[in-house]
Parts: structure tokens; sequence; C-alpha cells
């Protein structure tokens, strides 16, 4: 009856369960993904799947693995052991244009020289794509609105604060998977920051609503209380290792916060919202 009901995690020998949505379908998974840099092993023993509807957060110190973890899940990055697949298919067997059309990729940062509009570097993301010129300057019109930057239109990109730079950013990618329906998955690595706290939340909501349509959402963190707020599960990375997977309860709980951070938290409930909240002593 558990392989009916629920989906399962090996967490440091452990398992745990969790409820499968009805109509969930595995996407974007790695077993047993390993990546060396050199003769060091700096991400090892990572099983993991997205699924469709899902927004999945990954948190951790810095060098815990996160960027490279992303990298390795974009295909940027060969794995040393295990493999990443798409739909049951090892990624390196999908051609570019394929794999762009459902995966597209936010890295850290993201440099561009060139004295573009921002409808021109939004619109990058529908490269992949022969929807029609029409087509196109509707969804990058509609990208721009879900990632909050519509006012940013006509601009050059280059005269743009980094803050907008991000935003315009996070549009394009928005663009390459859009509508963002079942089968379409999104790997954000920080997208807030640079972003001031208004921003943080709409940039957040916005990938929130984006997961609600089908897609499937990964998004690398640094603030423990956006996680607990907009992500379903929770990854903690330890010294590129899993530490701990499961829902924002359960792993932003002080025990496992202590150990991978060091940091000795008070967490209670938040007075308005299911989710917990974490305080700092």
């Amino acid at each position: 009856w558990v392989a009916d009901r629920y989906r399962h995690c090996s967490v440091r020998g452990a398992i745990l369960y969790l409820p499968i949505v009805a109509g969930t379908k595995l996407m974007l998974r790695a077993d047993n993904l390993s990546v060396r840099r050199g003769p060091c092993t700096v991400l090892a023993g990572i099983d993991l799947q997205l699924h469709d509807g899902e927004v999945l957060g990954v948190l951790g110190p810095n060098g815990a693995g996160k960027s490279t973890l992303l990298a390795a899940l974009s295909g940027d990055l060969p794995a040393a052991q295990g493999q990443v697949s798409l739909d049951q298919r090892p990624l390196a067997d999908w051609s570019g244009p394929a794999r762009a059309q459902r995966l597209a990729v936010l890295p850290q940062s993201s440099s561009l020289e060139f004295a573009f509009s921002v409808e021109q570097v939004v619109g990058m993301g529908r490269l992949p794509h022969s929807s029609g010129q029409q087509e196109d300057l509707r969804i990058v019109a509609a990208a721009l609105q879900a990632a909050d930057a519509q006012h940013l239109s006509g601009r050059n990109y280059l005269a743009l604060s980094g803050g907008e730079r991000q935003r315009v950013h996070l549009a394009r990618v928005l663009a390459q998977v859009w509508p963002g329906g079942a089968g379409q998955i999104l790997l954000l690595d920080e997208p807030t920051s640079m972003l001031d706290p208004l921003h943080q939340h709409t940039i957040l909501q916005a990938v929130r609503d984006f997961a609600g349509r089908g897609a499937a959402v990964l998004v690398i963190l640094h603030d423990l209380n956006l996680a607990a707020r907009y992500c379903d599960r929770v990854l903690l990375l330890q010294e590129g290792r899993p530490f701990l997977l499961g829902t924002p309860a359960e792993v932003l709980a002080p025990a496992p916060l202590r150990a991978v951070f060091g940091l000795d938290v008070l967490v209670q409930g938040h007075p308005e919202r299911d989710h917990p909240l974490i305080i700092i002593r």
C-alpha cells in the first residue's frame, strides 16, 4: 500500500515517505549522482526526483554543493557516478533544442554585455521554439509581467540595476518554458540574491504561481524563512552530501539547522500561515 500512495527518498539510511499528488509523474531525476572537480568529489549520494506542480528548495552553507547540484541536473556538469534522467531517458540523450523546450536554467549570475532591449533579452528564451513572432511577443510580455518587470519594457538592458537585470533574466527563463504546464522544469540558482525584501517575495510568489500551473521548480535559496513559505519540499545539503529531505516543517527544525548551519534557532508556527517561522536566537 505504501508504493501506491507514497514516494520515498533515502536520507542517511532513513526513508522519508511523502504523499504523492494525484496525477504526479516523475520528470527530472538523479540516481546516485556524484560529481567530481579534478581529484575532489564535490557532490555525492544524490537521489532526487522533481515532480509536476512542486517547488523544491535547496539549502546549505556556502560550499555545500548547491550550485554544483543545479549544474549537474541541467547537464552542464558531467556525472562521475550515477545519472540524471528526464522522462526516464538519460539527460545526455536529449538534443539541445528538445531539452531547452522542457528545461530552463537561471544561473547564479548572468553576464550580458550587449545593449539589447529588455524585450530582446527576454525573447532569447524563445529561441528553442518555433512559435512565430507574434506568439513570442505575447509570451515575452506575459513573462515580464509574471516577473514583475513589465515596467522595464523598452529599456536598455545595460542601463538596469543588478536587481532589475535579475528580474529580466527570470522573465527570460519563464518565457523559455511558458506557460509552465506539466512537463516543464525550472532550475533557479539564488533568484532573490540581489533583490530587496518586497521583490524577493514578489519573485518567489511568481515562481510559486508557475508551479501552480503544473511546472516543476528547483530553487536554491539562503533565506530559511523564504524556503519555509514558498517551498513544498526542502533538501538540506552538507559538504556535498544530502543531509535531510522533507517538508519545510521536517527540515527547518532546530536539530537539522544546528547540525548543518551551526545555528541555534527557535521554530514557531507562522501566526497567519501554515508554515514554520525560524527565529535565530
